[in-house]
């Protein structure tokens, strides 16, 4: 049987952080170390940075009863310039880094850049980085992806951002948390948050830009094979720490997205105003459109119109409901759903080739005939459909075309 998977394929290797409170650049880089990174790798790596003195200190220590690694960022330099983006720009092409690190880095100052130039109502090549163009910033974007590299990470993965509330003083002056560019890079990204009761900047700019840029926001499959705690510098009532997971990506054949389901309760629409509704719905574009009958106020029966649909749908299909139906108002939820991998075969039976659907759950295929295609086959020999399905079914899996 021809197959198109490989069994002797190398799993990537990935790098999940889990920001347990929060994430700043020092805390990436003293993850990374703590997984089994080499600082001398670090050390080799930004050495060749034509960025005045400076070192990075790696110590070994605590917070809150857990250990892990702290990275301090010394500067020597009395007063350290504010850089443009030009000016980081020519910092990184001077530098011998691989083209990789160089062009990561790159991206995430122009995201920082274009960031400060909304929030302040500037250009781009006007910007003037402070906080974020200072030495230490540059050493932790660089940094971090200098170890990733050293790591063999080729994917990163990121959990929720945990964000405190407060202010925070900058060169702008007093801003509010989380800080403007923080909240910026989140929001472009569309990355997950979660709410902390606490006064502090749990999420810093440059932690936000590292992992906003490079990451995905979700939990991956995976074989942990080492496990790094980086430390903040801020005393919290609890560790501040980012963990960091990394390991190989385990193959799955089954698949993640976000959809939206819109419901509403309807207790004066007429079954043809409800046809009718579903018809509307089905044809915009909804993944799937149902009614369950349910009891509702005054002793009335009623229906519960439901609608799957993509997350940018979503908006547009609850309009055609208020359109269509009697309601005055509709629930939208965004869902987490698992798909499973499936593909589109022809199989030979004996009323000739037909259509079929094959769904792979966990390396194991599974036939699924196509009701419509059963439907016209048993129509066009006028048998049953029952007949039609035992003949796929007798059909069996056709071999996988290889690529």
């Amino acid at each position: 049987m021809t197959s198109s998977r490989s069994d002797t394929a190398v799993p990537r290797r990935v790098a999940f952080f889990d920001c347990f409170s929060g994430a700043s650049g020092n805390m990436v880089l003293g993850a990374l170390i703590d997984a089994g990174a080499d600082p001398a790798d670090l050390h080799a790596g930004l050495d060749t940075l034509p960025i005045g003195r400076f070192r990075a200190e790696v110590q070994r220590t605590t917070s809150a009863g857990l250990t892990g690694t702290l990275v301090r960022v010394h500067v020597d330099e009395p007063d350290p310039p504010h850089r443009s983006l030009a000016d980081i720009e020519n910092i990184l092409l001077r530098s011998t880094l691989s083209n990789a690190v160089r062009t990561k880095a790159m991206v995430i100052f122009r995201r920082l850049a274009a960031v400060e130039a909304s929030i302040h109502g500037s250009e781009i090549e006007k910007v003037r980085f402070h906080e974020v163009g200072a030495v230490d910033a540059i050493v932790d974007v660089v940094g971090s992806l200098i170890l990733l590299e050293r790591l063999g990470v080729s994917a990163i993965f990121v959990s929720s951002l945990p964000l405190g509330h407060g202010r925070v003083k900058s060169s702008h002056g007093v801003l509010p948390l989380p800080a403007p560019a923080t909240l910026a890079l989140i929001a472009e990204a569309h990355a997950p948050t979660r709410p902390v009761d606490t006064e502090a900047e749990l999420v810093t700019p440059t932690g936000a830009a590292i992992l906003t840029t490079l990451g995905e926001f979700q939990q991956p499959e995976m074989r942990v094979d080492a496990v790094g705690t980086g430390l903040g510098t801020r005393a919290l009532p609890w560790p501040n720490v980012l963990r960091v997971w990394v390991g190989a990506q385990l193959e799955s054949s089954l698949g993640h997205d976000d959809v939206t389901l819109i419901e509403t309760n309807l207790d004066d629409c007429t079954p043809e105003q409800a046809a009718f509704a579903m018809e509307r719905l089905q044809s915009a574009g909804a993944l799937d459109v149902f009614f369950t009958p349910i009891q509702m106020k005054k002793n009335r029966p009623g229906m519960l119109l439901s609608v799957l649909c993509t997350n940018d749908a979503a908006d547009s299909l609850a309009g055609i409901v208020l359109r269509e139906t009697t309601s005055l108002g509709v629930r939208l939820r965004t869902m987490r759903r698992v798909i499973a991998q499936r593909r589109t075969e022809r199989v030979s039976t004996r009323f000739g080739s037909m259509q079929v659907k094959i769904k792979t759950i966990d390396g194991r295929d599974v036939l699924c005939p196509e009701y419509e295609e059963c439907a016209r086959i048993a129509r066009e020999h006028n048998v049953p459909i029952g007949e039609v399905y035992a003949a796929v079914y007798a059909a069996g899996i056709p071999p996988e075309r290889a690529p």
